[in-house]
């Protein structure tokens, strides 16, 4: 049997819907709506079937048949993403977050649909110090949570050996344009153009959430995207682009550790 074939492996008759009801509603409230054998994990999710109104975009933009590649997922909540990559067959997934209780749901569904993800606790900040890189980095749904979001971006692309998949909520203009490479000191008008490069910042709360600190335009995405280095092939959904690294480093050196020596 291989990896494609082993969802159905860990369920049983000893795993009953009710039994994995139980233990869903034991492991608090779940951000990702999972199907477990027919146990939904959020079904009253205020986005609707999510993260899967999300996929059904991104999913034609990745290989059907993953074996033999590695995968990232930062920020993984509770494995929906990291799920989707095993199940394509991927031989080995990595997911990170910060959160012991998103972990703790991640672990258990991999469990319970018999799938062999590593699941780990580890800050976004400290991605660059896994080793290796992976052949798809996901890095959905964290950045604007992030109070240093271009640093992480930075140290995310340390990781990329193919494919970075980026998603970022997304607030104000969703047009994007070219712009000149410099203006001059008095132009203070492209800052009141609706489409110019800009991330607002929410001092206190933004959705309830405290955590979203940064969130940018789609323009503001692309810029900084493109500042990281990186060359944009594919933008399946509103606030999802697909890249791959194009200019990540300069005189053999990353642009973070370039910042951070203050040789920029």
């Amino acid at each position: 049997m291989n990896q494609l074939q082993s969802a159905s492996v860990a369920f049983n008759a000893s795993s009953t819907r009710s039994e994995i009801a139980r233990r869903v509603a034991e492991l608090g409230d779940w951000f990702h709506n999972l199907d477990l054998h027919g146990v939904l994990t959020a079904p009253n999710h205020f986005l609707g079937d999510f993260p899967s109104v999300k996929w059904k975009y991104i999913s034609p933009q990745i290989p059907e048949d993953l074996r033999g590649t590695t995968i990232l997922d930062i920020g993984c909540n509770a494995g929906f993403y990291a799920i989707q990559m095993k199940r394509r067959g991927a031989e080995r997934v990595l997911g990170i977050d910060v959160d012991e209780r998103y972990l703790n749901q991640a672990r258990f569904a991999a469990q319970t649909l018999g799938l062999d993800i590593e699941f780990e606790k580890r800050s976004v900040y400290d991605a660059d110090l896994i080793p290796g890189k992976f052949d798809f980095v996901l890095f959905m749904g964290v950045f604007y949570h992030l109070r240093y979001p271009l640093l992480a971006l930075d140290k995310v692309i340390k990781k990329v050996g193919g494919r970075l998949i980026f998603q970022s909520m997304t607030r104000g203009s969703g047009n994007s344009r070219a712009w000149d490479e410099d203006y001059p000191f008095w132009n203070k008008e492209i800052f009141n153009h609706p489409d110019f490069p800009a991330a607002y910042f929410v001092e206190k709360k933004y959705a309830e959430d405290p955590t979203n600190w940064w969130i940018p335009n789609t323009a503001g995405v692309e810029a900084m995207l493109r500042s990281s280095g990186l060359q944009v092939l594919a933008r399946p959904e509103p606030e999802t682009w697909i890249c791959i690294p194009g200019n990540v480093t300069r005189n053999g050196r990353y642009i973070v550790d370039l910042e951070l020596s203050g040789e920029l």
